[in-house]
C-alpha cells in the first residue's frame, strides 16, 4: 500500500504515469484536463477500462494523472496501469483479482525496449547491414 501523498506509477515504453488518488466524487484529470474532454476517443475509453471494471469504487475517488514522456498510446497505457494499480491500493486486494482476468497489463509494467543501434551502420538501425550484389 503506497504511503500517503506518494504517487501510483505505471510504465510503458518510455512512458511514466504519476496517479494520485484521494476519496472524492469520481473526478478523474490527466494533466489537468477532464478525462471527458480527452481526445481522440479511442485514447478516452482505452484509460477509462479500468474505472469501469472497477465500478462504483471510481465513483467514491478522485483522480489526478501526471504524465510523460513517450507517443500517446504508450502515455494511456501508462495511465491506466497507474490508474488501476491506485484503484487496487484504495479498494484492496479483491479489484487486483478482477484486473488480473480482465488484462495483466493494467498491473503488470511491460519490459519490452527498443534494441540499441549497433556501431558503424547506427543510424540505419540494429539489425540493416548494406545490400550485397550475387553477381
Amino acid at each position: 500500500m503506497a504511503k500517503k501523498n506518494e504517487p501510483i506509477v505505471g510504465k510503458r515504453k518510455e512512458s511514466v504515469a504519476k496517479a494520485f488518488i484521494k476519496k472524492g466524487n469520481g473526478v478523474v484529470k490527466i494533466n489537468n484536463i477532464l478525462l471527458d474532454k480527452m481526445k481522440p476517443e479511442m485514447i478516452r475509453l482505452m484509460i477509462e477500462e479500468p474505472l469501469i471494471i472497477a465500478g462504483d469504487l471510481s465513483k467514491k475517488v478522485n483522480i489526478n494523472v501526471k504524465v510523460e514522456g513517450g507517443g500517446i498510446i504508450g502515455q494511456a497505457e501508462a495511465v491506466r496501469q497507474s490508474i488501476a494499480r491506485g484503484l487496487i491500493d484504495f479498494g484492496g486486494k479483491k479489484y487486483k483479482q478482477i484486473f488480473e482476468s480482465y488484462d495483466r497489463h493494467l498491473l503488470v509494467n511491460d519490459p519490452r525496449r527498443t534494441e540499441p543501434h549497433k556501431p558503424s551502420r547506427s543510424s540505419a538501425g540494429p539489425r540493416r547491414h548494406k545490400q550485397r550484389s550475387k553477381r
